[in-house]
């Protein structure tokens, strides 16, 4: 059966966890997941969405065993980088718990809207191993000692909490959730996709990389090379100073 489910053609595509009762990952869905993300080439921006009671519950317990470990953390890290890696935005809609392996999931996207119901936790110190993702990716989002916090208490966080943080974008009611991140969505949708791309990579190089010269030269080589030849950047900068609708080349 499958553990994914793709709806849409158009300009906003959602993929769906499917493996009730609470979509944990196993190294099959790693695969698949990855496998479908790979496949979305014509997608202006990505949702990735859960079916059920939890977001994720996190990566099954019987993928960590001593024989299946290391396929476990190179399909699950190969699955995040992957998702780092996507071109196209990609909006997380997070209902429920996102648990251990879950929250990487979300924290490995771009932007997450979340439920008033939704509860965020590394758990993994609990059951005798840390979470790598998460430690890596923690202290740049929310600091030291909030992501000391985390992974070492593997207490659960409120939405509120989350998004006081800098984790999460936005928190709705849950009976909001989906038409909240459709908006999101669409909105991104309805802007050139090539300067979009553009400035998530140029965001995206200013986060990841250690020196900060180095950074900056690569964004000035984008901005300079890339973006500045773009009709639709051209186009952009006349409609604002002609106080005018862009009429975008590519959306």
């Amino acid at each position: 059966m499958n553990s994914i489910q793709v709806e849409g053609k158009d300009a906003v595509v959602t993929v769906t966890l499917d493996r009730p009762p609470l979509n944990v990952l196993d190294i099959a869905m790693m695969r698949e997941l990855r496998e479908c993300l790979g496949a979305l080439d014509d997608a202006k921006v990505i949702v990735l969405a859960a079916r059920g009671k939890a977001f994720c519950a996190g990566v099954d317990v019987a993928d960590h065993t001593e024989n299946k470990v290391e396929t476990m953390i190179k399909e699950f890290h190969g699955l995040l980088r992957a998702l780092w890696t996507l071109p196209q935005p990609v909006i997380t809609s997070v209902g429920g718990a996102a648990l251990g392996g879950g929250m990487e999931l979300a924290l490995s996207c771009d932007l997450i809207i979340a439920s008033e119901s939704a509860k965020f936790a590394q758990p993994e110190v609990k059951v005798g191993v840390f979470p790598p993702i998460a430690a890596l990716l923690l202290p740049r989002l929310i600091g030291r000692q909030a992501a000391l916090e985390c992974v070492l208490r593997g207490e659960s966080w409120s939405a509120a909490r989350a998004q006081e943080l800098g984790l999460v974008n936005a928190v709705v009611p849950d009976g909001q959730l989906d038409s909240t991140v459709r908006r999101w969505a669409e909105g991104l949708a309805s802007l050139s996709v090539p300067v979009v791309q553009l400035a998530k990579k140029a965001t995206l190089i200013g986060w990841n990389q250690e020196e900060l010269d180095g950074r900056l030269a690569q964004i000035e080589r984008l901005y300079l090379d890339e973006l500045m030849g773009l009709e639709d950047a051209r186009e952009g900068l006349n409609a604002f100073m002609e106080k005018r609708a862009p009429r975008w080349k590519d959306h």
